[in-house]
């Protein structure tokens, strides 16, 4: 077999391999989506309210639901199509809009608990007068509209406990009905509430119930031409998701584009960029394998994430191409440039190994992909892109040193002043300088400002809430206790306080478990209270004397009672599979040897007066929005001592490779005073740095590492400067204009990171060229050869 054959079948079997990887991860790979794998430990109570229970909670979980263009009885009949369709939807938990549908929180198996649950005989006993009272308030609703409602609840719920439930459970601020349905107060859109069974931190989740409700939505409409709206922690996760999927995969597709045009300008052989693909394709596959292999599931971020920083691999076969020349053997150039290129790609893993340390579960998998994605990447370019490359025939790449116009470009270079330690010492003064005196807050806390939603979606979210009473998602009011049975208690005793508030105006509305599930002993105190069968049979026989109802009408009313008079308190868990189960779950989350009840509060005017209120009563008001400021300090604080750490060993590293202070220092240098300068020109910008800005730094100074490693490997050679030259130029473009395209994106996080490596990349390069290259030798003779 040729050679040329060999290099063919090699290349193919390369191909068919990573196809094999890409079927198997494929199989292997669970994709997850919790948030909570890229949050650190809590430590404070509302953190851990915050990352471990609230995204179960009820004002994370809801979607609100608008419907608009169309006349009023048209949108009406849509909203109650809509309802309908959902409400046999597993993804939905509750989906209301008003209807009368309030019955059916009440399973028939429950009926009878309607006695301990209702608050009607607490002040008043179940007597004769109370009946005769009742039985002659159903005579008059049964020669009213309403007798249809009524007439099958009458024989076992004169009292009709069941409506009074069915109204109390309602939210408490409802929005006005037309044509039986809520509307806004324009009287121009039917409003919906619908809660996902999803929780708040599981987007794919949230997504699927999204695209659920869309797509209802869309045969519901017909030849309507109403639109929908929907707002809610879950729809703008749905849309920040999309959007950013949307950006990243075109971003992605320019990338392939830059990539390959570049690669052909620079080597001029179709070779370059089909061969360059192959080692950053088998360490991103190699990356996901060894994340599906550690973990139980691989999260989106770290996908995303992960080969956007592996995109330095991208630069290994670029520096192979550049140093290849014809008559040496690429097996000759790759283990001449081994120690210079393993030195940074064992530098840049190292800034990830520290990832380890942060004690968050999401950046462990990004450090394991980056890392495995890395050094598999250098290894393919070291031991098996060589056996690729044609050294001496029609497809062997020319010696870029022989280029004229890299030649002229180097002379101008030579000509700049190098820069010596006073110098880059003053730069670096002045960087610190710049940073530490600009005005404003030095770190971004407040996570809302990474959003990419606009601002009149989020004030549209803001009308919608008001509009629909929806819980507040910012503030929450949290009991805890040994088990369920004390917190309902505390709850209770809570309670009052809370409508004395509400009625001086502190907040306009309040939910808790309480309101639809009493303690056990509430439910025992009003067992007390039942009449007995026989007191029971006198009471119904005095009352009905006057009515004109039979003597035996309300047999069954008599058997719920004695039923709710001798039943074991109902629990939490006796609500599984009914419409309260979602309800009191998002508000009573039960741990072992723990419980905690959740109050959430809407419209607080007054919050100092709410947290008396709960202070008072052995309860907390948690500031959400502080819960993840403080969680976002405390994260931040263990990526920087990670960093620290991974500073100190990328030293020791580079100090292993060179041996020489004067060349560590050189090589060092770049990379710091880059770090130094991204930060001031950030701060002078306004700009406050976030987390993503700490990640791309770690990618920034990767690069520049490399740069200036290669600028330090070329010596005082004048051909091996220009190949060095050729090789980080080249790194550079390509990574310059990817970032680039990332800095104009509308995802703040895309942004953050495209801005700083774009950055990074300019002062990297421009900074290796001004400290680490070295005067030429024998310039003059190799310009006269020529």
């Amino acid at each position: 077999m040729s050679p040329s054959a060999r290099r063919l079948a090699l290349a193919f079997a390369w191909l068919a391999l990573l196809a094999l990887a890409g079927l198997w991860i494929g199989r292997q790979l669970e994709m997850t989506g919790d948030l909570r794998r890229f949050m650190p430990a809590a430590r404070t109570p509302a953190q851990k309210l915050l990352i471990d229970e609230l995204g179960e909670g009820p004002g994370s979980r809801l979607l609100l639901v608008a419907i608009a263009g169309d006349e009023p009885a048209a949108l009406a009949a849509q909203s109650d199509a809509l309802r309908r369709a959902l409400a046999t939807d597993p993804r939905f938990a509750v989906v209301a809009n008003g209807d009368d549908a309030g019955l059916e929180a009440i399973p028939e198996r429950l009926r009878p608990y309607r006695y301990l649950l209702t608050p009607s005989f607490d002040a008043r006993a179940l007597d004769a007068d109370l009946l005769a009272e009742a039985l002659e308030e159903r005579v008059q609703d049964l020669g009213s509209p309403a007798a249809a409602l009524i007439e099958p609840l009458l024989p076992s719920d004169p009292t009709l406990e069941t409506l009074a439930l069915a109204d109390a459970w309602q939210p408490e601020h409802l929005p006005q009905r037309l044509h039986g349905v809520w509307f806004d107060r324009a009287g121009r859109q039917a409003l919906l509430l619908a809660q996902t069974h999803a929780a708040g931190f599981d987007p794919t989740g949230q997504a699927e119930a999204v695209h659920a409700l869309r797509a209802a939505f869309a045969q519901v409409r017909g030849d309507s031409a109403s639109q929908l709206e929907l707002s809610g922690p879950g729809a703008f996760s749905v849309e920040i998701g999309g959007r950013t999927q949307r950006e990243a995969s075109l971003i992605g597709t320019i990338d392939s584009f830059v990539f390959i045009a570049l690669m052909w300008l620079a080597y001029r052989t179709w070779r370059a960029p089909l061969l360059g693909g192959l080692p950053l394709a088998s360490g991103g596959l190699a990356g996901l394998a060894a994340v599906a292999l550690t973990s139980d599931g691989v999260h989106g971020i770290t996908v995303a994430f992960g080969f956007t920083l592996i995109g330095v691999a991208q630069d290994y076969p670029i520096h192979l191409f550049s140093h290849q020349r014809p008559g040496l053997s690429p097996w000759t150039n790759a283990r001449a440039l081994w120690r210079t290129l393993g030195t940074g790609v064992a530098s840049t893993c190292i800034a990830y190994l520290t990832f380890f340390v942060s004690g968050v579960e999401g950046l462990r998998q990004l450090a394991v992909f980056t890392i495995v994605g890395l050094a598999t990447a250098a290894l393919a370019t070291r031991f098996v892109l060589p056996a690729l490359i044609d050294a001496d025939g029609p497809g062997a790449f020319r010696d870029v040193a022989a280029s004229r116009r890299l030649a002229r470009l180097w002379d101008r270079v030579e000509r700049w002043p190098r820069l010596r330690a006073p110098g880059y010492a003053a730069l670096a003064a002045l960087a610190i300088a710049v940073a530490a005196l600009m005005p404003g807050s030095f770190w971004q806390n407040d996570l809302s400002r990474l959003t990419p939603v606009p601002a009149d979606a989020l004030a549209r979210d803001a009308r919608l809430r008001a509009e629909l009473g929806a819980p507040d998602v910012r503030y929450v009011i949290v009991l805890q206790g040994r088990n369920t049975e004390t917190v309902l208690q505390a709850s209770e005793r809570l309670r009052p306080a809370l409508e004395a508030a509400r009625t001086e105006g502190a907040l306009e509305g309040y939910d808790l478990a309480a309101r639809y599930l009493p303690s056990a002993a509430t439910q025992r105190a009003r067992q007390a209270r039942l009449p007995s069968p026989e007191a029971l049979d006198a009471a119904l026989s005095q009352a009905l004397a006057a009515s004109p109802f039979q003597p035996d009408a309300f047999a069954p009313f008599a058997a719920d009672i004695e039923r709710a008079r001798t039943a074991a308190p109902l629990r939490a868990t006796d609500l599984a599979r009914t419409p309260l189960a979602s309800t009191i779950d998002g508000l009573l989350l039960q741990r072992r040897g723990h419980a905690t009840a959740l109050v959430s509060l809407n419209g607080i005017a007054d919050v100092a007066a709410v947290a008396r209120i709960a202070e008072r009563h052995g309860a907390q008001l948690l500031d959400l929005k502080h819960a993840s400021e403080s969680l976002v300090a405390a994260y931040r604080e263990r990526v920087l001592w990670a960093l620290a750490l991974a500073a100190v060993l990328l030293a020791l590293t580079v100090w292993a490779s060179l041996r020489t202070p004067r060349r560590v220092l050189r090589v060092l240098a770049p990379m710091a005073l880059t770090t130094l300068l991204i930060l001031a020109v950030l701060r002078a910008f306004g700009v406050e740095l976030n987390l993503f800005h700490l990640v791309a730094l770690i990618l920034a100074a990767g690069l520049g590492l490399d740069y200036a490693l290669f600028f330090d490997h070329a010596g005082d050679e004048r051909e091996e400067q220009l190949r060095a030259l050729h090789a980080t130029a080249v790194c550079s473009l390509t990574t310059m204009l990817v970032f680039s395209l990332l800095a104009l994106s509308t995802i703040p996080v895309l942004r953050a990171i495209g801005s700083t490596v774009a950055l990074g990349v300019v002062c990297n390069f421009v900074l290796a060229l001004l400290i680490v290259r070295g005067p030429a030798q024998g310039a003059h003779a190799t310009e006269t050869s020529r």
